[in-house]
């Protein structure tokens, strides 16, 4: 005999980032434990879902074992943008155990609850905090605590509700009954490092689908909960097939540094341009943008350094304002890495953007959370992977000391990450400090090898020519050929005495 597959509903959560965490939403009619440590978010969580989840059609039933009556609750959750004063007692509904859990123990909370369902008929039912419920009796057994907990299931799975338990649990404890019943287990966690708070969500358990694994960070603000997935490649998608066609050259605003990089940047390439302070990155990235815009392509920024550099003459700010260029919000503390790529993301989405900056890599890491610099690289590689997945092409800046003893690119080790780089030096010519630039890479094309100077003014970054009169020009100090036999041969040969110090 074929038994017919199951459909399970997926319900939207309206948390923003936690339907793709749970795997595409909550399955209808689950039995679900919400834990955390006080202050986690629990309540505000399960508000947020009930309040975008109940509806005439789909009555919601809170119950509440605080120490205090809904009503002080609700003052707080009030708050926030998602709670809705009409609804309340409309389709949502409170109801206060405190006082059955004292005169009569689980069978009259459950009695209670029962009670409740059979009248409201809920299609969501709430219980904070249920750690109230199985701990308020002292004289409850484990047998009966795990009685009242099956009993319990088996009522909400009767009625075909979807049901919330919310308490103060450690996710460590395994023995613990509810741990077996539930169908989808939900850990909020808060740490503290120096001045930083960082929040956490782990989806432990979600039976019947596939969940992002893993700690995800959230931020509680006046909207509610926004979970920041990390972008990662879904194994579900089909592989890319071979490109057949050479990629098409993206304009980089300045015409010597399209034909340096060999016709432009291949479309949706990541390129690195890296150099000291000052030496001209920032405004490299805003020719790229500027360039974009007048071919009318839309693009995206995540300014990590001072705005004024983009803002920049009229043109750079009128794009910010008339929105053709998207500016991602970095100035919240105690940023992730998820974060950020989650608003990059979002908003290439929403601009269609075929352009990408991010300014710099070196600011990013200042603006995160200290517990995130430890895995930076690694999180840094995954961004860059979901904003290639987008088709956009992105340029991130990153700040190097001049260190003339040794030729770096990235302090991450993440220059490899890129298909791109472009390094950007100071020199000393004459006792004058000249600045040079070269492309390191670009990833599947020929591209020019030469040390080019350049100056920067008011029009922007102005490249000039070689200097292949000298040598040594990444040492700092150059050194002038003098000799016209050398001069032809001093890259591949040694040659007695060629060269005259400056």
């Amino acid at each position: 005999m074929t038994i017919p597959k199951a459909t399970i509903r997926r319900l939207s959560t309206g948390v923003s980032g936690l339907d793709e965490v749970l795997g595409g939403g909550l399955p209808e009619f689950s039995f679900n434990l919400i834990g955390g440590s006080p202050g986690s978010g629990k309540t505000t969580l399960a508000h947020q879902i009930m309040f975008a989840l109940a509806s005439a059609e789909r009555p919601a039933l809170y119950f509440t074992v605080l120490g205090e009556p809904p009503l002080k609750m609700l003052r707080y959750q009030q708050q926030f943008d998602f709670f809705d004063h009409e609804r309340v007692n409309q389709c949502v509904h409170f109801l206060y155990l405190a006082d059955r859990l004292g005169d009569g123990g689980l069978d009259s909370v459950l009695t209670a609850v029962f009670e409740a369902v059979a009248r409201v008929k809920p299609a969501l039912v709430f219980v904070d905090s249920f750690r109230s419920v199985t701990t308020g009796r002292h004289d409850a057994s484990g047998a009966d605590l795990q009685q009242f907990i099956q009993q319990l299931s088996v009522m909400m799975s009767n009625w075909e509700a979807t049901t919330f338990l919310i308490g103060e649990y450690a996710s460590q404890d395994e023995t613990n009954p509810v741990f077996t019943v539930a169908d989808g287990l939900i850990w909020l966690y808060q740490t503290s490092q120096g001045n930083s708070v960082v929040r956490k969500i782990d989806v432990r358990k979600m039976r019947g689908q596939r969940t992002v694994p893993g700690l995800h960070t959230f931020r509680i603000t006046s909207e509610g909960i926004s979970v920041f997935a990390p972008p990662r490649v879904l194994e579900t998608e089909p592989p890319k097939r071979a490109r057949t066609t050479p990629r098409a050259r993206v304009a980089m605003g300045n015409a010597i540094l399209d034909e340096m990089l060999g016709g432009g940047l291949p479309e949706g390439y990541s390129l690195l341009v890296a150099g000291p302070s000052g030496a001209g990155k920032s405004i490299l990235a805003a020719a790229f943008l500027a360039e974009g815009a007048r071919l009318g392509e839309t693009a995206v920024i995540a300014l990590f350094e001072q705005r004024a550099t983009f803002a920049r003459g009229a043109f750079i700010a009128g794009l910010i304002e008339s929105g053709q260029v998207g500016v991602v919000d970095t100035g919240a503390a105690d940023l992730s890495v998820d974060e950020v790529a989650g608003l990059l993301i979002a908003e290439v989405k929403r601009l269609n953007a075929s352009r990408v900056v991010i300014d710099s890599l070196s600011g990013f890491e200042l603006a995160l959370a200290p517990t995130f610099s430890a895995d930076f690289r690694e999180s840094l590689s995954r961004l860059i992977v979901a904003l290639a997945r987008t088709g956009a092409t992105v340029l991130m800046t990153s700040e190097m000391e001049d260190r003339y003893d040794e030729l770096r690119f990235s302090p991450y080790g993440s220059a490899f990450m890129t298909d791109a780089i472009v390094i950007l030096r100071y020199i000393e010519v004459e006792s004058r400090l000249k600045r040079v630039l070269a492309v390191v890479k670009v990833r599947g094309s020929a591209h020019s090898d030469e040390l080019r100077l350049f100056d920067i003014d008011e029009h922007g970054i102005q490249i000039g020519a070689s200097m292949p009169e000298h040598e040594g020009l990444l040492g700092g100090r150059p050194r002038r050929v003098t000799d016209v036999a050398a001069l032809s041969d001093v890259r591949g040969r040694d040659v007695a005495n060629p060269v005259e110090h400056l």
